[in-house]
């Protein structure tokens, strides 16, 4: 039986050498293949900068020059021409490499977050319209929760209004050169935000459920994602990372005023996008601001004391009456 299992095997594994035989064929062809792909990306690139240049050129040759009115007409169809040329080429780009730029390279290095399949391309949409799905549920609760007696900010609920138009925009921002320049910073900024967000939740939820028990807050206040009065204690060590996050907001309004002044740039969402994470910085750093100065005052210390005195009078009272229930 040995033997014959043995055979069996040195069988199976000289079938299994001729198979990787094949494989290495094939690795070889796909190698092969990359290295022409490499080559065609790089004529590719080069000849639409090639047409970018030209153009330039043709149209500085002209400047100066003392025109007719049909001289001029011609000039205008040229232009005309010209620009159809410039949109061609950036429809070209769409499927090949681009530089990360000097934030992404500082952040990720020479990894290249390229999107050069449209099937990616289809995962960032149902990306961004999770993210509208998220927000506009967001304001939905909260809507209902301030009818009931919920005490949030008004600036929070104003906060997710303004999110889910922010994240309307990028949803319908066309594919091109601006987008993929923002795509990473922007996936970049969204993993920050979940995971400070995540951490809210849970502590927030924890606080809640304790000053609730005490009689300290409403039975309709929610955790939300920026930072109010009654998380003051427990809670500030989360403050630097909602102000590391405010302050991505602000870099992210700052790169895309920058992108809009490219020449490449011809989609509205960036500069509406700019005034949007603008809006979001300064609404969000300013409601923090007032609640820190509203904590941080004279009379911190006698409200902290009170609030230790009266929880203290509230466990003895608790306390008590369960030894007398124990004793009956």
């Amino acid at each position: 039986m040995t033997s014959n299992a043995l055979k069996t095997a040195q069988k199976e594994w000289e079938e299994l050498l001729g198979e990787f035989a094949e494989v290495e064929k094939v690795h070889e062809n796909y190698c092969k293949e990359i290295e022409k792909v490499k080559e065609l990306q790089s004529k590719c690139m080069s000849g639409i900068a090639h047409q970018r240049y030209r153009m330039k050129q043709i149209l500085q040759d002209l400047k100066g020059e003392s025109l007719s009115k049909e001289d001029e007409e011609q000039l205008k169809e040229l232009k005309t021409s010209m620009d159809e040329q410039k949109a061609c080429c950036r429809e070209l780009e769409e499927n090949l490499p681009h530089t990360n730029g000097i934030y992404l390279s500082i952040i990720l290095g020479s990894v290249n977050v390229s999107l050069l399949s449209k099937h990616d391309k289809v995962a960032d949409a149902a990306f961004q319209f999770l993210t509208v799905w998220y927000y506009c549920t967001l304001t939905i609760r909260e809507s209902i929760l301030k009818v009931n007696g919920s005490r949030i900010k008004g600036w929070w609920m104003t906060h997710h209004f303004i999110s889910t138009v922010c994240a309307g925009i990028v949803l319908i921002w066309p594919d091109g050169y601006t987008y993929t320049q923002f795509r990473g910073q922007y996936l970049f900024f969204c993993i920050y935000l979940c995971m400070v967000s995540v951490g809210q939740f849970y502590y927030q939820r924890g606080m809640l459920y304790r000053l609730r028990s005490l009689g300290e807050r409403h039975n309709m206040d929610i955790t939300v994602e920026g930072f109010q009065s009654w998380m003051w204690r427990g809670l500030t060590f989360i403050l630097p990372f909602l102000c590391g996050g405010y302050l991505l907001q602000l870099y992210s309004s700052y790169y895309l005023f920058f992108l809009s002044r490219n020449e490449k740039c011809i989609e509205w969402q960036v500069l509406a996008s700019a005034f949007i994470f603008l809006l979001l910085f300064l609404g969000n750093s300013w409601t923090t601001f007032l609640v820190l100065r509203q904590k941080i005052g004279p009379g911190i210390w006698r409200q902290n004391m009170d609030f230790i005195v009266r929880n203290k009078l509230r466990l003895q009272n608790s306390l008590q009456k369960t030894m007398k229930a124990h004793d009956n």
